[in-house]
């Protein structure tokens, strides 16, 4: 009779997963004897917290969840912040980890691995945690993440499997039948919400990224209610960049802000509304208007900004039901409105920032289907401001959300993972890099064609100059920095500088033609004026 252990790779390509990331550790074994049995790719980090990145990027750009194998303890508190940056963006991810025997749970008696209580701690970042006590009760475990996934707000799951468990009798374990439909509006609900937009003098659309997986139905619905639209970071995309109604994401700008508290009616379709995601760090949208808001998760419609009209529906369904009950001939002429209030919000826009946009505006039209990985950095700022990205899902960073540093490497190996045909970056800072520096050995590995943008600024520079701006002494900020280029090729990938924004082109044209990734060196001081 199989095991548990070698039943569950065979479960997992059934509901949809074709890749693994993870570190086998003497808990974890027995996960692998069932995969070669199975089409499933196994990827090594070298790192949880990089499993964990990698498994997000893969996610964002494909809108598919990875699985993770993580051992028990430590492997769980690694990649906890890679779960917490998922889980503040809504990326899906499926984490399976072991944990100790049945009986040995919570005991406190120093067993190997030993975490007081894993399932709560995952459980912070997670959408859920769950563990398997009988063999029989996985294939209703992974039903429920797979609704999780397909039909309600994506977040992480968390699956913990005892070892006692792993090794048990499972038989012939099947999953259950297709999961859930996502949430259809409230025919009612969308009536009124067009009435209320019939009525509208001064429409303005907010579009996040719960509405990446529909930009046919956002594009459609904006052309009919002929309304400028601010997307958020992760919304960038869905409407492209020579799109008539398109502001772009600015809405910290004092003009578009202004214009925001003017309309009579805003319609946020798939955001928080969060600070991050609007870039409003510290508070949020002021909206003295009628508010509908749509989003997947009823709760999130009673946070940041109280609605006028909530309604709880996938954001493509509702976009395709109001874009129905509006059709006919634009209901407003928008182009020039949003025109002028997106000139009106570049002109005071930090000139380093308004390069920032320039420079991956430039890489985007020289290398077509790019996507961009960023981390928290300078560049990564400015362009979540004045980049325009050309399709959704090219453009994520981990600015938004938690915030969190060393991500931009790991999670662009997982996106040109996902898609291998388009032309892929990383862009990081020189103290982010060093977080995770030790996954451009997987990339090498794996021998990723991925230009890695090393943004350097010799230490953190943007929290060294926020501390300046607050007359705060800047301790702790100017970090030693390594010789990047040595370091990369003793990892047997390539290295280069580029001092001139031409120089970059000719760089990244020869590191997608490679044969492993390829650290291009920026200087900070050179590149903000290109």
């Amino acid at each position: 009779m199989p095991t548990l252990g070698e039943v569950l790779p065979r479960l997992l390509q059934d509901m949809g997963i074709d890749t693994v990331f993870g570190i086998p550790g003497v808990h974890t074994v027995e996960l692998y004897r069932g995969l070669p049995a199975t089409k499933l790719r196994h990827i090594t980090p070298r790192h949880e917290q990089g499993a964990g990145f990698m498994a997000d990027g893969y996610a964002r750009v494909s809108g598919r969840p990875a699985a993770c194998f993580i051992i028990s303890g430590p492997g769980m508190t690694n990649i906890t912040t890679a779960m917490g940056q998922a889980y503040a963006d809504s990326i899906p991810m499926l984490v399976i980890s072991s944990v100790l025997n049945r009986d040995e749970i919570g005991r406190g008696e120093g067993r190997l691995h030993e975490l007081k209580d894993q399932s709560a701690t995952a459980e912070g970042v997670a959408a859920w945690s769950h563990t398997v006590m009988s063999p029989a009760d996985l294939p209703a475990v992974l039903n429920r993440a797979a609704a999780t996934f397909n039909s309600a707000r994506p977040r992480p799951v968390h699956i913990e499997l005892p070892l006692d468990v792993i090794v048990a009798e499972a038989g012939d374990l099947q999953l259950g039948p297709s999961v859930p439909c996502r949430p259809a509006p409230d025919a009612a609900a969308i009536g009124r919400a067009a009435d209320m937009l019939r009525g509208a003098k001064r429409p303005l659309m907010i579009v996040g990224g719960g509405a990446s997986g529909a930009p046919e139905a956002i594009r459609r619905l904006a052309d009919i209610l002929g309304a400028p639209v601010v997307p958020t970071i992760n919304a960038k995309g869905i409407l492209p960049p020579d799109h008539p109604l398109l502001i772009g994401s600015l809405l910290p700008q004092p003009p578009v802000l202004d214009e925001l508290a003017a309309a009579d009616v805003v319609l946020a379709i798939g955001t928080e509304l969060g600070e991050t995601d609007t870039l409003l760090m510290g508070g949020y949208p002021q909206i003295d208007g009628a508010l509908i808001r749509i989003d997947i998760e009823a709760e999130q419609l009673t946070r940041n900004a109280a609605p006028t009209l909530g309604i709880v529906s996938d954001a493509g369904a509702a976009a395709t039901a109001l874009a129905e009950a509006l059709k006919g001939p634009a209901l407003h002429d928008g182009a020039s409105r949003a025109d002028r209030l997106r000139r009106a919000a570049l002109e005071d826009v930090d000139p380093a920032y308004a390069a920032h946009g320039r420079i991956l505006t430039r890489l985007a039209g020289e290398f077509p289907g790019l996507i961009v990985a960023g981390d928290s950095t300078q560049p990564v700022y400015g362009a979540n401001m004045t980049y325009d990205a050309p399709q959704p899902r090219s453009y994520f960073n981990s600015s938004t959300g938690f915030g969190t540093l060393g991500y931009g490497l790991p999670a662009a190996s997982g996106a040109k993972l996902a898609c291998p045909d388009r032309p892929v970056v990383s862009l990081i800072g020189d103290g982010a890099f060093q977080f995770t520096l030790p996954e451009l050995a997987t990339a090498v590995e794996l021998g990723l064609p991925l230009p890695i943008l090393l943004w350097n600024n010799q230490g953190y520079g943007e929290i060294k100059t926020y501390m300046a701006e607050r007359q705060i002494p800047q301790i702790g900020v100017d970090i030693y920095t390594p010789d990047f280029q040595a370091i990369t090729k003793g990892f047997g990938a390539n290295a280069v500088k580029a001092d001139s924004l031409d120089a970059l082109i000719m760089a990244l044209k020869t590191a997608f033609a490679a044969d492993g990734p390829t650290v291009i060196e920026l200087d900070d001081a050179k590149a903000r004026t290109w």
